[in-house]
């Protein structure tokens, strides 16, 4: 019997190689009037940058830049907002890497409020956010986050009481998802191999949430088959086109199964440690990928709670060792030894290189939300899974 779900609201998606030559057709349903949000560097020194302005020059377009340089701050939102008071625009368009993404889609979130961000960000404002925006498209250059399919915005403040909290509401979906696969081909290999484990991880730790549904099992093993067959080349071929379109399923995928089906423990960490540290959020989830699912397969074990868990385990094991007519705890393991492998391979770095140390740990675990792992951790779990990454 299937067991009840529910399933959030997905934007209207636009897969295609080359289709970001298709946006400025795309911006005319809304206004000619638009802000674009960009990374710092990347998009907007390539030339798919010129055309695209170009484009909107040759459509009448009358286009704002505004240049993210990192994770998205409090500041940096209400900052840009607070510039962009009394101009008429009529949609807001992000592309970049997860956090321009995120950043666009606060802005849009944000564009007819009064107030500071922070007073509607989860565990942290008191407010509740009306769900007004103006339209919002995502456009992702990276195979990460997912955040074109989701309805959170994740903003930071880091430092020692810092915090890495979502701006939500189901109107904060993008209008348009256009995911074209070319806008990842300059994306460097670190870049490639931290976004693409944090799409990975998206995508077992939805697939082994207690909220999980067929629905989002379903979708979850869709896009882990595209790691399988695509993460490790992108990560050593970068122009290879069928990977790269390959990544970038599996990153629209992942956000699609993130907002239905939730997330574990190593987005629990990325939440904590994204707060106190300045590390990439692909990289925390990358590093800790393995020690986190060595311990929950340990203690899925060891208390026998979850035997579906542990099965979906072994179901992952079959997908990524390739290896039929093994017992469960043969593929189990050696999905665990995958991962382990994997993490070398992508020459992931320990937290020690970002100034973490073991005297951290005991608030870095106190900080950490794990609602939906497969299995409750102790903060001695939370802390061994740590400590092999040190």
């Amino acid at each position: 019997m299937v067991r009840p779900f529910q399933f959030s609201r997905l934007p209207k998606i636009f897969f295609k190689n080359g289709a970001i030559a298709e946006l400025p057709s795309m911006i005319e349903r809304f206004g000619k009037r638009i802000v674009l949000v960009t990374g710092k560097y990347s998009f907007l020194q390539s030339g798919k940058s010129e055309k695209l302005l170009s484009g909107f020059q040759v459509k009448g377009i009358i286009y704002r830049i505004i240049s993210i340089p990192g994770e998205p701050s409090p500041e940096i939102i209400d900052n840009t907002v607070r510039n962009l008071q009394g101009e008429r625009i009529d949609v807001i368009i992000g592309i970049g890497g997860g956090s321009v993404l995120d950043a666009g889609k606060a802005i849009s979130a944000m564009m007819n409020r009064p107030e500071s961000v922070t007073e509607f960000l989860e565990g942290v404002g008191l407010r509740e956010h009306p769900g007004t925006k103006v339209p919002y498209i995502a456009i992702p250059t990276t195979s990460g986050t997912g955040s074109e399919a989701t309805k959170n915005a994740v903003i930071s403040e880091i430092g020692k009481n810092g915090f890495k909290k979502s701006l939500r509401h189901d109107n904060f979906v993008p209008d348009i998802a256009l995911v074209d696969p070319e806008l990842t081909l300059p994306c460097p290999p670190d870049i490639t191999a931290a976004s693409g484990m944090d799409c990975f991880t998206q995508l077992t730790e939805a697939y082994l949430s207690g909220n999980s549904s067929e629905y989002s099992d379903a979708l979850a093993l869709t896009g882990l088959r595209e790691i399988k067959t695509s993460l490790l080349r992108c990560y050593t071929t970068g122009d290879d086109i069928v990977a790269r379109s390959g990544m970038s399923f599996a990153a629209l995928t992942s956000g699609i199964c993130l907002a239905n089906a939730g997330l574990g423990a190593v987005h629990g960490f990325a939440s904590s440690i994204g707060g106190m540290f300045n590390i990439p959020h692909g990289l925390i989830c990358g590093t800790l990928m393995a020690s986190a699912n060595e311990i929950n397969v340990r203690e899925l074990r060891r208390t026998k709670v979850n035997p579906v868990a542990l099965k979906k385990y072994a179901n992952l094991g079959e997908l990524f060792l390739d290896e039929k007519g093994r017992t469960d705890d043969y593929l189990i393991d050696g999905f665990i030894q995958f991962l382990y492998k994997l993490t070398d391979e992508l020459n992931l770095p320990g937290f020690k290189r970002y100034g973490i140390e073991e005297k951290d740990l005991e608030l870095i675990c106190k900080n950490t939300d794990i609602k939906n792992n497969p299995v409750k951790l102790d903060a001695e779990d939370l802390a061994k899974i740590l400590l092999k990454r040190l």
